[in-house]
């Protein structure tokens, strides 16, 4: 595995970075290498968000993403902003509920209404950032779906772990059943 690149993007408030930490900790149970950088705009509730992830198991040399392997999309906004810095056979994930337009899709594009989903299954959109991280790893395999699980009940809040294994779950199901 070379540099595998991930941005995990949205606005503030979707738990994105959150995400980002439960990834690139995964990747550490997983003794790979890892870089996990994030960005929000000023605001921190509906401003721009957000983290990448770089895993490897050789030296990551440069710390931040360029050209990304996946790009997770909560937003429209998100979307347009970052989908040009995907690579040609690069993968996209997008959050319909609020992502209604791709300028160009990716040659492996993923298109779910994440916020909807959660909300109907969980009661409530603040997992939808887990639902979406767990459809990405059983798509890309880039962590191992144990070690993901782990770095979620290391992260999260103790009162929070079950519904977030949930959410977690929820993601596999849907990745195992998307396009069927």
């Amino acid at each position: 595995m070379k540099n595998y690149e991930i941005r995990l993007s949205g606005s503030g408030g979707q738990g994105l970075i959150l995400a980002g930490i439960i990834l690139a900790r995964a990747a550490v149970i997983d003794n790979l290498r890892v870089t996990q950088t994030q960005s929000y705009g000023p605001e921190s509730r509906g401003g721009s968000s957000r983290a990448d992830v770089i895993i490897s198991d050789q030296e990551i040399y440069f710390p931040e993403a360029q050209a990304f392997n996946c790009l997770l999309a909560l937003t429209q906004e998100a979307c347009d902003k970052y989908l040009f810095d995907l690579r040609e056979q690069g993968t996209l994930i997008v959050d319909t509920t609020y992502v209604k337009n791709l300028a160009m899709a990716a040659e492996k594009t993923y298109e779910l209404p994440f916020t909807e989903i959660a909300i109907e299954k969980l009661g409530s959109a603040i997992t939808t950032n887990i639902i979406a991280l767990g459809f990405m790893v059983r798509l890309i395999k880039v962590v191992s779906e144990e070690s993901l699980a782990q770095s979620l009940r290391e992260t999260v809040k103790p009162a929070f772990i079950d519904l977030n294994i949930k959410a977690m779950n929820l993601g596999f199901e849907l990745a195992d059943n998307y396009g069927k």
